[in-house]
């Protein structure tokens, strides 16, 4: 059984960074498809980012294009969030989720961490 566990998360200037990241344990970080997800405040949870077990290929949802980068560490078995040019609008609850299929619902998620963006 997966377990992810997230963090990162924190208070941040508009124009700032931070990095979150994804520890998996109890399998490899490579064994899975691993994404970013985010809750905006009164909204639906929806798709930032997604790194393929198979080839390591990435997609992002154009609000985040450009801006955040998402990556995996095999050695620490960890996939990372780097989040630059951060706005407002990016704060967010944001959660790991990790699937068994190369392209598929994740089946596994973390418990989320807090991005809050001031102006």
């Amino acid at each position: 059984q997966v377990q992810l566990l997230e963090s990162g998360g924190g208070l941040v200037q508009a124009g700032g960074s931070l990095r979150l990241s994804c520890a998996v344990s109890g399998r490899t970080v490579s064994d899975y498809t691993v994404y970013w997800f985010r809750q905006l405040p009164g909204k639906e949870r929806e798709f930032a980012a997604r790194i393929s077990k198979r080839d390591g290929n990435t997609v992002y949802a154009d609000s985040v294009k450009g801006r955040f980068t998402i990556a995996r560490d095999g050695a620490q078995n960890t996939v990372y969030l780097q989040m630059n040019s951060l706005k407002p609008e990016d704060t967010a609850v944001y959660y790991c989720a990790a699937s068994i299929q190369n392209i598929g619902r994740p089946a596994y998620w973390g418990q989320g961490t807090q991005v809050t963006v001031s102006s």
